[in-house]
């Protein structure tokens, strides 16, 4: 792809800055958007020898200082490079607006396999190598909550307690704003995690959108190469990661149960099982796992929170694009019954 065509890098600037920043590279770069992620911007960079960068900036619109915070996602990915979590390497930050309209940072490449479905999963992972992924995924997952956030330079990054609390007014009162409908599951499901709400034992660095999705995963040793999509990290109660990675653990037949679900990269099979992958957890970081329903349930519930947002902002006509209004409707009405069942089984 040529350089001129690629909206969001301003070729001149970059390149200049790129060579002056960023050791051992030489220009030209061609850079080319690389698919997937509904919010920042990641571009594939490949210098004049053929070396191979990653650039991330925000939107070219709609951009939320708190959802697209270049310095932050850095910091992030860069504290944790010294500690097992598998990450990018990160290689420079660039916050003087004059080089490209908004901050970026780049990063080296990472080669590997992002399994967004169980048809990536059933042509790039084999069946003897299943299991070994799901170790992996957990054992990083484990890393991730059990490096001290003080020890590597995030102790400031939130706050240290109150985040189920804060999470649930929150997305409370952003399904009173846009609710659709009046929706009783959700509702329900609401009052009973305010009144089981867990005492929070833990607070450590969570990833907040940890899933299959957002990993580079070498199928041939069956191990995370990196954990990508940083920008909902923030200090919180690691067991919301796990009740999220759980949620998204599918196992087989149960895609035939979830109305309006898209497709989960482990729903084929071959996986470990939620039983093993929590017991491998407790096994790794020393956490207890008391009731991992209640995390189950917020985490749908909170989806089923964002999810009517969007529904919202279709109706109203602040996204144009022609959608399917009703799989929205459908899918929220799944996420809300999901909640409630596992809610009222915590």
């Amino acid at each position: 792809m040529s350089t001129e065509d690629v909206a969001g890098i301003d070729l001149e600037s970059v390149t200049k800055w790129m060579v002056d920043t960023i050791p051992g590279v030489s220009a030209p770069f061609e850079f080319s958007p690389i698919a997937g992620g509904h919010s920042n911007l990641t571009f594939g960079v490949t210098d004049a020898a053929g070396r191979r960068l990653v650039l991330r900036r925000p939107p070219l619109t709609a951009v939320l200082a708190t959802a697209h915070d270049m310095v932050r996602e850095h910091r992030v990915i860069s504290a944790f490079g010294p500690t097992p979590v598998a990450c990018p390497e990160t290689l420079g930050l660039c916050e003087d607006l004059e080089v490209n309209g908004s901050p970026f940072y780049v990063m080296d490449f990472v080669d590997g396999v992002v399994l967004h479905d169980r048809t990536i999963t059933a042509a790039s992972i084999p069946a003897d190598q299943r299991i070994k992924l799901s170790e992996s995924v957990v054992d990083t997952l484990a890393a991730l909550h059990t490096a001290d956030p003080d020890e590597i330079g995030l102790g400031d990054l939130g706050r240290r307690s109150g985040y189920l609390e804060r999470q649930l007014k929150r997305w409370q009162g952003q399904w009173e704003k846009t609710k659709t409908r009046e929706l009783p599951a959700m509702d329900r499901t609401y009052q009973l995690l305010l009144e089981a709400l867990p005492e929070e034992k833990y607070n450590t660095v969570v990833h907040g959108d940890y899933r299959l999705g957002n990993m580079l995963v070498i199928p041939e040793t069956g191990t995370v190469a990196a954990v990508l999509d940083w920008e909902l990290c923030t200090l919180g109660d690691p067991l919301a990661d796990l009740g999220y990675l759980l949620n998204n653990w599918v196992e087989p037949g149960e895609l035939d149960q979830v109305a309006g679900a898209t497709d989960f990269p482990t729903a084929d099979g071959g996986f470990m099982s939620r039983d093993d992958l929590i017991a491998r957890y407790v096994e790794k970081t020393g956490f207890e796992v008391a009731n991992p329903n209640y995390y189950r349930a917020f985490q749908f519930w909170r989806l089923g929170a964002i999810v009517e947002g969007v529904l919202s902002r279709y109706m109203k006509g602040a996204l144009d694009n022609d959608v399917d209004l009703e799989a929205f409707r459908v899918q929220v009405d799944s996420l809300a019954g999901m909640a409630i069942e596992l809610a009222e089984d915590m």
